[in-house]
């Protein structure tokens, strides 16, 4: 075999391409995590009357202005398919390979997988309220993996081991913060499911009291501001890096936005076009939180470390 041969570097998907795919999947997901409210505000959750075909007789929708918004939706979450299978396959190319980035991209062929399920379930059981609560929730976390994999995703290939930048306070203040993001998004489709936009007329809701739900998710986003505004002042009293209170002020805006917009919601009488900002909002609250969260660690490059102190053969750090 030829030596200069064995020493090229096998091709493959470079590391600059895999991060570049990795923001296209975060973006294709918010969108269809906002496409699929835009179902729901428009009356057009049943606009395709089967699962996976659109009608008895079509896989492609009518012409009918309900049915097209519906199977627009089913098109840009093919798109999202596409766009995780990839992500999977583009993670066992890529060079070097990283561990922790194929087992990303494969909790995101997993989340796609329970999507595809619960909407087919969404369809055959006519907008149930709590299928569509869990619908939107899956599409969250779905959302924090895809931001997960695009951080990682910026790290050095042979960084060290991680090292927090903060204390443990306040990384248990954080793991707090994420904990409070949780339950107000987890209240806010209690709301939506119990409000007047059900995705069609005649179907089912929660039988809650409108007011009593919305105080109810109102309260736990002030419990959520007030965790975030101890969160920064701790980092600000014990002087934490720059990049931190950024990530930190850049979240605390988004949940002051998706606060003003959430109450204005309420007090405007749930108007289709604030809806849909609120649902876009909690996409982009659900990607500042994670960005923040994994902005607490550091991860020293290691060619920082002297050559001659490193064996010729160790291993890759940052995915094991």
């Amino acid at each position: 075999m030829n030596p200069a041969a064995a020493r090229r570097p096998r091709r493959g998907v470079s590391p600059e391409a895999f991060r570049l795919m990795a923001l296209v999947a975060v973006c294709a997901l918010t969108l269809t995590i906002i496409s699929g409210a835009a179902v729901r505000l428009t009356g057009s959750g049943l606009g395709c009357s089967t699962w996976p075909d659109c009608t008895k007789t079509s896989v492609v929708a009518p012409l009918r202005f309900h049915a097209w918004v519906e199977f627009g939706n089913r098109l840009i979450n093919a798109a999202v398919s596409v766009a995780s299978i990839g992500m999977l396959a583009a993670a066992l190319l890529r060079r070097p390979r990283r561990r922790d980035l194929t087992w990303l991209s494969a909790a995101m062929v997993l989340g796609l997988a329970t999507e595809v399920v619960i909407g087919g379930i969404v369809v055959l059981t006519k907008l149930d309220p709590v299928v569509v609560s869990v619908h939107f929730l899956v599409g969250l976390v779905f959302l924090a993996v895809a931001v997960a994999l695009h951080q990682r995703s910026k790290l050095p290939d042979t960084a060290e081991p991680a090292r927090p930048m903060v204390g443990r306070g306040q990384i248990a203040l954080a793991r707090l913060a994420m904990v409070a993001l949780a339950v107000v998004a987890t209240l806010g489709t209690v709301v939506t499911s119990t409000g007047p936009h059900g995705g069609a007329p005649g179907t089912p809701r929660y039988p809650f009291s409108l007011h009593a739900v919305a105080q109810l998710h109102g309260s736990s986003a002030e419990v959520f501001l007030a965790i975030t505004l101890a969160m920064l002042w701790s980092l600000s009293r014990s002087g934490a890096p720059r990049s931190v209170m950024k990530r930190g002020l850049m979240m605390l805006l988004a949940l002051g936005a998706q606060a003003a917009i959430g109450y204005t919601q309420y007090f405007s009488g749930d108007p289709v076009g604030i809806v849909a900002l609120h649902v876009a909002g909690a996409s982009l609250l659900v990607i500042a939180a994670v960005q923040y969260y994994m902005g607490l660690w550091t991860h020293p490059p290691a060619e920082l470390i002297p050559l001659s102190d490193r064996s010729p053969t160790e291993p890759e750090k940052v995915g094991s």
